[in-house]
């Protein structure tokens, strides 16, 4: 790939390998749903499968290359996908006609893509062993993403992910739910989770029909529903569109999930007017604001919530502070977890929390946790990313809290009495003295002087 002219940087060949990933995993799956069930119909016409007893463009290592390949993928493969009949309702065509309708071929050379081929060729996704090996190389291709520009907003850290997934612990039987869910990263963790707990195919095919995500961006919608087959979900509950984008009072009873998992984007502002969806007294541009009163709505009474926000959502006034106000009145908001500000290093350097809620109770009082970078190190980094490891103390402290160093708790009125400010800074924090030696401080600055001066004469002389 970093031969091909028609590539720009880590971000479009993910998006590249990711179409092509897809296809091969998804056609991989039809080969073993036709052995396994006679009446199934692959929803992709033969001559653009995979396979090799099917068409020769992709499976067979000696089949076309060059600018007939090309020729073949933009003209052929891609308008086919695109335009296929969903009037059979076979969801599996629903979702290859979504994955290509937003996705592209950028490679210009048929030579290179048969070679990005023939490599993928060497991994068979019906062969379980195989498909778990390239499941944690994947994680490693989306995690690439993160240092990948603006698409790194689509990756949340896994250490994360399998922190808030374990604290909520979701059950065989409940609805899971990420209605932003990027590349999948909650909904996988999820999955693996109630693996567990399944003792038979039964079980196991409930975690398919419980488990659902949104992402309304086509690159991640691209990358979940591969990651989610890779987890073996034959057909991912994932929608394609913004969650944003109707009226609350659209979603009903029947909407309702028992757990939601998610890291809903912020700092952004919502477009299309989407704000309007949302009653009056709420309504913002900030997506983090309306996402948080859109997953009170979507949880069931006696639901939870595990979720990341940015520390701008615990605090200010107006509609801010109704939402807060909100949360606060019909959920009981028992912990929130403080993270250094590097955590989602590159791409936004803004401090977050993790936020963990009930739903069908007030709050009466809320644990704080100020997690600790591990010692040694300044900030996170994409080589030094935050470790699952790293939660072990506060995965001790969660079932058996008392106050300390890292951890304290407020009562509702306190946080009334601040007009629902929650951005609490830790009380308990032993600041360490700083004491000051005069006489270095002096040597300091005439050093930093002396410095300043040649470099101004050298300028005056340039």
């Amino acid at each position: 790939m970093w031969q091909d002219t028609g590539l720009n940087g880590d971000a479009q060949r993910i998006e590249q390998l990711g179409w092509m990933l897809f296809l091969k995993i998804f056609s991989d799956k039809d080969k073993e749903l036709e052995l396994l069930d006679d009446n199934y119909k692959s929803p992709i016409p033969d001559q653009f499968h995979w396979v090799k007893e099917k068409g020769n463009w992709a499976g067979d290592d000696e089949g076309i290359t060059g600018d007939e390949l090309l020729e073949f993928v933009d003209r052929q493969l891609f308008p086919a996908l695109r335009n296929l009949d969903l009037s059979t309702g076979n969801q599996r065509a629903v979702i290859v006609r979504e994955v290509f309708e937003g996705n592209n071929n950028y490679m210009k050379s048929g030579i290179n893509i048969r070679k990005v081929l023939n490599k993928l060729n060497e991994i068979d996704f019906n062969i379980a062993k195989d498909r778990h090996a390239f499941g944690e190389l994947y994680e490693t291709i989306l995690k690439d993403l993160q240092s990948a520009g603006k698409s790194g907003e689509f990756y949340t850290p896994r250490a994360i992910t399998q922190f808030i997934t374990d604290a909520i612990n979701p059950q065989l039987g409940e609805k899971i739910l990420d209605p932003a869910c990027g590349t999948g990263g909650y909904l996988t963790c999820a999955i693996e989770h109630l693996k567990k707990q399944a003792k038979n195919v039964a079980e196991r095919k409930s975690i398919e029909e419980n488990i659902a995500g949104w992402e309304y961006k086509p690159l991640p919608y691209l990358l979940a529903t591969t990651n989610l087959i890779l987890h073996d979900i034959e057909v991912p509950s994932i929608k394609f569109g913004d969650a944003l984008d109707q009226p609350l009072s659209n979603f009903t009873e029947k909407h309702r999930v028992n757990v939601i998992l998610a890291n809903p984007p912020f700092g952004g502002i919502v477009a299309n007017g989407n704000e309007s969806n949302f009653p009056q007294t709420y309504r913002t541009k900030e997506s983090a604001d309306l996402f948080l009163i859109l997953m009170i709505h979507l949880l069931k009474q006696g639901g939870r919530a595990g979720i990341v926000l940015p520390d701008g959502s615990l605090t200010g006034e107006g509609v801010k502070q109704r939402v807060r106000q909100k949360l606060l009145e019909d959920c009981n908001l028992h912990t929130i977890i403080r993270l250094p500000n590097s955590v989602f290093q590159p791409y936004a350097t803004v401090a977050t929390n993790l936020l963990f809620f009930d739903k069908g109770k007030p709050t009466k009082d809320i644990w704080y946790y100020e997690h600790q970078m591990p010692e040694g190190q300044k900030a996170y980094s994409k080589t030094k990313s935050i470790r699952v490891d790293e939660f072990n103390d506060i995965k001790k402290w969660w079932n058996k809290r008392e106050e300390s160093e890292v951890s304290w708790k407020i009562s509702i009125d306190t946080i009334i009495e601040r007009g629902y400010d929650l951005d609490i800074k830790n009380p308990n924090k032993v600041v360490e003295e700083v004491v000051y030696d005069r006489k270095a401080i002096i040597k300091r600055i005439e050093k930093n002087q002396s410095a300043i001066s040649e470099i101004l004469e050298e300028l005056k002389k340039m």
